[in-house]
């Protein structure tokens, strides 16, 4: 029997982070994702040992679809919605590597992917780079404010069992109001 960790969920560990105890329980359709197959996983958070390299299946999607915190679990506010690590990339990129960006956004706007991490609120942000020895040495740590305005992309894998794909993540992208000049430049050439 896995024991129950005196670690505080949302305080100690990331709300968004797997433990242990938390077993990954095949494909079926989501909330999460509309009721699409998703690959789901049980729900225990505290059971065993956090696992801080994996975020839980449902509980990340949760943080995007609803645009909660990934370290408390709470909602943020569009005033109160930060990013540590994220790339910049024209929607023409993420269209290359098969994302479905929306039609309306030209190629060439820049767009602020945060993969897999939903905005945390400024306080979250301040206590994670505080506390996580992965974020203190990373390089790629930029904190900077998110775009009020974002898209969704499902990260899909085969579906062992049934037919099709399910979703396992979803990849957040934050819309900016900049165009980058050089891939007009390179892709008028």
């Amino acid at each position: 029997m896995t024991g129950q960790s005196k670690l505080v969920v949302g305080v100690d560990v990331p709300w968004v982070t797997s433990w242990s105890g938390e077993e990954i329980t095949g494909a079926a359709p989501c909330r999460t994702v509309g009721g699409r197959l998703a690959l789901m996983q049980a729900s225990a958070p505290g059971a065993g040992k956090p696992q801080y390299s994996k975020n839980h299946l449902v509980r990340q999607r949760l943080t995007v679809a609803r645009m909660l915190c990934p370290m408390c679990g709470e909602p943020t506010q569009e005033s109160d919605r930060w990013t540590q690590i994220a790339a910049r990339r024209c929607a023409g990129q993420l269209r290359a590597r098969g994302g479905q960006v929306r039609a309306d956004i030209a190629d060439d706007r820049v767009m602020i992917d945060a993969g897999s991490i939903a905005p945390l609120h400024r306080r979250c942000v301040d206590r994670s780079m505080k506390y996580c020895p992965h974020l203190r040495a990373s390089d790629d740590v930029m904190v900077m404010r998110f775009p009020r305005e974002w898209i969704v992309l499902p990260l899909l894998i085969k579906a062992e069992t049934g037919p099709g794909v399910a979703v396992a993540f979803l990849q957040l992208c934050g819309v900016t109001q900049t165009i980058d000049r050089r891939w007009r430049a390179e892709t008028a050439a």
